[in-house]
């Protein structure tokens, strides 16, 4: 059976040749909500198929990295999880962090796409071959971005995000190939 997924063809084009992905977490793996706990503490909520499209990006050959504004316990512990190891946790100048995970990884802005909500992340956005932004994302990101998801974040906007990213690699039919 063929895969159901389908992108416009000048969207994957505009894919082809990524080798890292840059996600927010706020609003991107997240529904951008915060809530606290009695003592305080923050709790995040975070979506399993985003975490899969994650893990999925690693088998094929894409990096999956991290730039975020906060800095939890239950982030930090949901990306050990999936085995994010480029993460900037607490940053609010994204590029510079941006620019460090490509220059660790041997990779220039050509080789990197990235998704985002809100306008810290348009920096690196506006850098990258390719942007994406869910579709609860800020109107001026939306403008932005090359592809706005048809999910929200928090609730599979970046799992689009990582299956448009494996449909433009190649990738996308023999690693469903392996769950059928």
């Amino acid at each position: 059976m063929p895969p159901a997924l389908n992108f416009a063809p000048d969207v994957l084009l505009a894919a082809q040749g990524i080798r890292v992905a840059f996600f927010d977490v706020d609003g991107v793996l997240t529904d951008g909500g915060v809530l606290f706990s009695h003592e305080g503490e923050t709790l995040k909520r975070f979506n399993i198929l985003d975490g899969l499209g994650m893990k999925l990006l690693q088998r094929a050959g894409i990096t999956p990295a991290v730039i975020t504004g906060r800095d939890s316990k239950p982030l930090r512990n949901r990306l050990q999880a999936l085995g994010i190891s480029h993460v900037h946790y607490g940053t609010e100048d994204k590029r510079p962090a941006a620019e460090k995970t490509l220059a660790e990884l041997g990779l220039d802005w050509a080789q990197a796409a990235a998704i985002g909500d809100d306008w810290p992340d348009l920096p690196v956005m506006a850098r990258c071959a390719f942007s994406c932004a869910p579709a609860n994302a800020h109107a001026e990101v939306r403008a932005r971005a090359r592809y706005v998801t048809q999910l929200r974040g928090g609730e599979g906007a970046a799992r689009e995000f990582c299956d448009l990213l494996l449909v433009a690699s190649g990738r996308y039919a023999d690693l469903l190939e392996g769950y059928a």
